[in-house]
């Protein structure tokens, strides 16, 4: 299971195949906005710089990091976004008044060391029960990683 940090490099990287939607626990993102809504997504999609049109000529003040330039597939993107708020793996601390600073890492890996299952009974429990949730939904389990 992945934590990402960014959300314009970790939708970019589920779209292009990178990483599996379904591996994604949580986005924690430095955004503050509703898919759903037109006018919101219009200002995500040409600030990342989707498709040909320029932020500044769209009336956009500025353009944040522009991860998303010469991508086409507006629908793509935003169908991701949705999925990912719907499912609630779409964290955005500025909605609550926090100012994230940007990170430099995209993903982390959730990793549980045997040392802590061993020693935690209670740790131990609750993988195994993420384990057997994570079956109910589909989630893909790399059982070889370590």
């Amino acid at each position: 299971m992945k934590i990402g940090l960014s959300y314009s490099r970790c939708v970019r990287d589920i779209v292009d195949g990178v990483v599996d939607i379904a591996d994604v626990l949580i986005l924690i993102t430095r955004t503050d906005f509703d898919p759903h809504d037109d006018d919101q997504w219009r200002g995500i999609w040409i600030g990342y710089g989707g498709g040909t049109e320029n932020a500044y000529s769209q009336g956009f003040f500025s353009q944040s990091n522009p991860e998303w330039t010469g991508y086409m597939d507006e629908d793509r993107f935003r169908s991701v976004s949705i999925e990912l708020w719907e499912s609630g793996k779409l964290h955005q601390p500025r909605k609550f008044g926090a100012k994230p600073a940007r990170r430099p890492e995209i993903w982390l890996e959730t990793v549980l060391p045997d040392s802590e299952m061993m020693n935690r009974p209670a740790v131990k429990d609750a993988r195994y029960q993420f384990q057997t949730i994570a079956g109910l939904t589909n989630v893909k389990l790399d059982k070889s990683y370590r």
